[in-house]
């Protein structure tokens, strides 16, 4: 008998022999189909590396040629270990065996757990009773027995799969979902898993038998083979079945392809393309069908096509990619190409279905705190009327080529103060006049004209200095200057000339279509803020005064009509935009006046974690013309609360608390009487297992806008969970002045570490036709590993 001591010296071969045999059977997944020898296997650990095999008894039988450790046997070897009862080599036949609650870790953190393993040295052929097997990415195997031949095939008898982790405080009890097959059958050198005679089961419960299936191994990322299908359903379309198939072609790119047969159109086909560089990746995508039945869409929608002319062969072809040049610049694009407008979305092409496909090719940079974009877009409007329909939006959209933002701010400070430069230039064309008629009988209603058919052109620059000084009072002084020039040219058909013209008898203003301008606006400016604080041993609070006074010139050309007005159409004036020098949202319009600004902010923390923040103020315009109060192409200032010398006023309130309470208020009140002209409401609350949250959202009649009445809207959600797997959850929004339920729906879900369900149902109307119901049903069911199948457009 040998000491501790003595085996652990005397042992370092026999442990080498017996760890390289262990953790090749135990692992045969990662190890090469070519490797024959135990040396081309051994763990690659730096030279030196010492090796301990600790046992109560080490025994040598030289009659035998046997070595065999005996009691607490444990071999570490470069973070690899390995514990038994008892441990033999033999070195006649060439057969190491493991018995006594065998447990083998490598150092990925694969494990292995059996009563006996008996496998030979060269580790092509082995046995292992009572097999479980925990791979590094948590998936389990289990066996009566397992058995390894030809150093390729290991074969579970009796076996089961799964990913669901075992419980800790019931190991025995059934995961939620599991494989149970006769065999299971490992292949080391194609990389499957093949289930024979198997059983699919369901919280314990058997739900399916299948005769045969194989699947990827734990340590394939990328397998050709089928995926899961998915099923999809469509009024129109009816029951959809999709099966795809995937090409693994090279680690570098590869392919897949998909077949859905549709219950009432046929069959569509789609393929895909990716491939992935160093620098960046690209993608190709192809879908098309043969329409079997338009006539189950609407009348008068694209889906079905003009009266005597169906619309039966659709399809598409889009490409996205994105390539980092260096590390400040990037080369990219997103572009879609379709037979008709609405193919995309009709058929839920993915990553094309968007009610509003951008397209477009970009380059951008960025360096420090400068930015550089530019690009050329299309907007692709999806949607179901016919050209020839006057509200169609699709061909109304136009083209961008290009559009430039420019934005540089330099290190070095200017008297102090930060200099920032900015430059944006657009170019659009557009095919087809977009006006708003009150009357679409009668074309001279006209009273906006969003688009210009023809086109338009502008170059921006601006250049701003500001610098903040601190008074010893604690009064926050910045001077502000800032000075910008555009440079514009307009090219409009006789129509959009006709429409322009239209809307300025309306109005009751003169057009004044330019086809070139120049302009310009000089701005001095200077913002007072002084924060005082007052606390308490519970309570912190922030009251802030601010006053601002920004002196201009009056805008050139003001308001114009016939000066395109393509990116300051929307336009809200709010607690928000209050301090803002040109509240404009864009370019295309500049503020000119002379302008005050006054507000208070106010903030508050409390001892309890509850913390609350408020705003109101006011804006003055003082001298020069008011740009808010011109019209232009779109009335951008019209309703907007500017329009008049004294603003109305702006206020916002928030409160928070530690416990995922939160509520808040924002409205605009008119300067005279306070009513409210415009209001929002929100109130939320995350503590689980409830979560709600509600909104209200009021806007006075905008008549120039085409809303002649008042809007009120609320919108309500509301989750619930059981625990943490188990949640249902709804939404609606309620529309109170046309006294209608917009959207609503409803869902349930399972989600956990192995296994995740989905079950929605929806509905929407529209005010036009609210006997109309679109409705949605849509499921989701995934299990890691195995895959997933349902609607892709399952959630609302």
């Amino acid at each position: 008998m040998a000491s501790r001591k003595t085996a652990q010296y005397r042992a370092r071969l026999f442990a080498a022999t017996a760890l390289a045999c262990l953790f090749a059977f135990a692992i045969p997944l990662s190890t090469p189909a070519a490797a024959q020898t135990i040396a081309d296997l051994a763990p690659d650990v730096p030279e030196g590396t010492q090796m301990l095999l600790e046992a109560d008894t080490l025994v040598y039988d030289n009659d035998a040629s046997t070595v065999t450790a005996v009691g607490g046997v444990q071999i570490d070897y470069a973070g690899n270990r390995l514990v038994a009862q008892r441990v033999t080599y033999d070195r006649k036949t060439s057969r190491l065996v493991a018995s006594g609650n065998v447990e083998i870790v490598d150092s990925s953190g694969t494990k292995i757990n059996s009563q006996e393993i008996d496998i030979t040295d060269d580790f092509a052929d082995g046995f292992v009773n009572t097999l479980r097997l925990e791979t590094v990415d948590k998936t389990y195997f289990a066996a009566e027995s397992a058995k390894r031949e030809g150093g390729i095939l290991t074969t579970f008898n009796n076996g089961v799969y799964t990913a669901c982790e075992p419980c800790e405080q019931k190991p025995d009890k059934a995961p939620i979902w599991r494989v149970k097959a006769q065999k299971i059958i490992w292949n080391g050198e194609k990389k499957t898993i093949r289930f024979e005679n198997s059983n699919f089961e369901f919280f314990g419960f058997p739900i399916a038998f299948l005769p045969a299936f194989e699947i990827a191994d734990p340590t394939v990322k990328r397998k050709s083979g089928f995926l899961m299908p998915s099923v999809t359903y469509k009024s129109e379309l009816g029951v959809g079945v999709g099966i795809p198939y995937y090409f693994a072609l090279s680690p570098t790119y590869d392919l897949t392809i998909k077949g859905t047969g549709f219950t009432k159109q046929g069959f569509l086909g789609e393929a895909e393309w990716r491939q992935r560089f160093n620098n960046g990746e690209y993608n190709l995508k192809i879908a098309g069908i043969h329409q079997q039945n338009p006539d189950k869409f609407d009348l008068n929608t694209v889906d079905r096509g003009p009266a005597g002319d169906p619309n039966k062969l659709r399809g598409m072809v889009g490409t996205k990619g994105r390539f980092d040049l260096n590390p400040r610049w990037a080369f990219g694009w997103d572009v879609m190409v379709q037979s008709d407008k609405n193919f995309s979305r009709t058929y839920n092409i993915e990553g094309f279905q968007d009610s509003v496909h951008r397209s477009e090719v970009y380059l951008t940079g960025l360096n420090d705190r400068n930015y550089f974009d530019l690009r050329a877009m299309r907007f692709q409007v999806q949607e179901e009327a016919l050209d020839s329909d006057p509200n169609s939006r699709a061909d109304k959209q136009p083209w961008v080529l290009p559009s430039l933002d420019y934005a540089y701010i330099p290190d070095m400070p200017l008297a102090g103060g930060q200099l920032s430069f900015n430059v944006n230039t657009r170019v659009i064309q557009r095919d087809e006049l977009d006006e708003t008629l009150t009357n679409l009988a009668v074309p001279s209603s006209t009273y906006r004209v969003p688009g210009i058919a023809g086109s338009s052109g502008r170059v921006t620059a601006e250049g701003e200095w500001k610098r903040t000084l601190i008074t010893d009072g604690g009064l926050l002084v910045t001077p502000l200057m800032a000075f910008r020039a555009d440079g514009s040219y307009l090219n409009a058909d006789n129509e959009s000339l006709n429409a322009i013209n239209n809307m300025a008898n309306n109005l009751g203003v003169q057009d004044d279509v330019r086809s070139s301008l120049f302009r310009y606006m000089a701005t001095l400016g200077l913002e007072l803020r002084w924060p005082v604080l007052f606390s308490s041993t519970s309570a912190t609070h922030v009251l802030e005064p601010v006053a601002q006074v920004f002196a201009r010139p009056s805008e050139g050309d003001i308001g114009g009509l016939g000066i395109a007005n393509e990116d300051a159409q929307s336009f809200v004036f709010d607690a928000a935009s209050l301090f803002e020098r040109d509240k404009f949202s864009g370019y295309d319009r500049m503020e000119g006046g002379t302008r005050a600004n006054l507000g208070l902010r106010y903030s508050g923390s409390y001892g309890n974690g509850w913390t609350t923040n408020a705003l109101v103020g006011q804006s003055y315009h003082l001298a020069g013309d008011n740009s808010f109060a011109a019209p232009d192409l779109v009335n951008a200032g019209a309703y907007s609360g500017l329009e008049t010398d004294t603003s109305d006023y702006v206020a916002l309130a928030g409160i928070a608390s530690p416990n995922g309470f939160s509520a808040s208020v924002s409205g605009r009140f008119d300067e005279r009487t306070f009513d409210v002209r415009r209001a929002e409401m929100k109130v939320g609350l995350d503590a689980r297992p409830i979560a709600v949250s509600a909104r209200y959202a009021y806007i006075e009649a905008q008549p120039l806008y085409g809303f002649s009445y008042d809007r009120h809207e609320v919108s309500l959600g509301a989750t619930a969970r059981f625990n943490d797997e188990w949640r249902v959850f709804g939404s609606g929004t309620y529309d109170i002045q046309n006294e209608i339920l917009v959207n609503n729906g409803v869902g349930f879900a399972y989600d956990d570490e192995c296994f995740t369900y989905m079950m929605t149902y929806s509905e929407s109307r529209e005010l036009d036709n609210r006997d109309d119901v679109s409705r949605k049903v849509g499921f989701n069911i995934s299990f890691r590993t195995l895959g997933g199948f349902g609607n892709s457009s399952s959630t609302f």
